[in-house]
């Protein structure tokens, strides 16, 4: 296994990316959430199944101030994908990939929610949402109006969770929702308890397993 870490510059701004490469013909690129890194559990062990399963890997390092949740959701797109767009351009000019995933926590499901699954480059990439905002009613519209093939896991006491929005969408058929009882935002246990977060990751990691394979 190789792990290369490289630095594109975009308008002026160095941003870094993780490449870690398993000797797979698939990727898979993830996008971290506001302040949910990728040492963190969901991240270092959604690596893990992709590795075990022969994908290659991307971590994208973005970095933005704290108050970007506050500006419109198309802002919050425009910025981010101007970053993540050309990174995902350099490892596919770059490697043979016959086949790219993507998944994101929170704030990085946002680009891929109103940027790639509407961009025909990426129709086929499956998208891996884990707990995306949808209390945000433009979230919710642009996954109804999708057809790629998606995966929501959410907490029921997930700040951003909504049973509302979770009726609008689950009748679509591309879209495949796992709601968790009982884990929060960080798909932790709520309340706290170390026996039950474990078994939340668990299941989040073999629901990412099944739907990929």
């Amino acid at each position: 296994m190789k792990v290369n870490q490289k630095i594109i510059t975009i308008d002026k701004k160095e941003v870094s990316y993780t490449h870690i490469q398993n000797g797979g013909s698939t990727i898979c690129f993830m996008l971290s959430g506001s302040g949910y890194t990728y040492e963190k559990p969901l991240f270092y062990y959604s690596t893990m199944t992709m590795l075990e399963n022969k994908r290659d890997v991307v971590h994208i390092h973005y970095s933005y101030e704290n108050d970007i949740l506050n500006l419109p959701v198309e802002k919050i797109t425009d910025v981010m994908a101007k970053e993540i767009i050309p990174i995902v351009e350099d490892v596919r000019e770059n490697n043979h990939y016959t086949e790219m995933a993507f998944l994101g926590k929170s704030l990085g499901t946002i680009p891929l929610i109103h940027k790639l699954m509407k961009t025909s480059m990426y129709k086929d990439s499956p998208l891996i949402l884990l707990t995306p905002l949808l209390d945000f009613d433009s979230i919710v519209e642009s996954l109804l109006t999708g057809d790629h093939q998606t995966l929501i896991i959410i907490g029921e006491k997930d700040v951003h969770y909504t049973q509302e929005a979770i009726e609008n969408i689950q009748d679509k058929s591309n879209i495949e929702i796992e709601v968790l009882p009982n884990a929060n935002h960080s798909l932790d246990a709520n309340p706290t308890s170390t026996s039950m977060s474990i078994r939340i990751l668990d299941q989040v990691t073999e629901k990412i397993e099944e739907f990929l394979n």
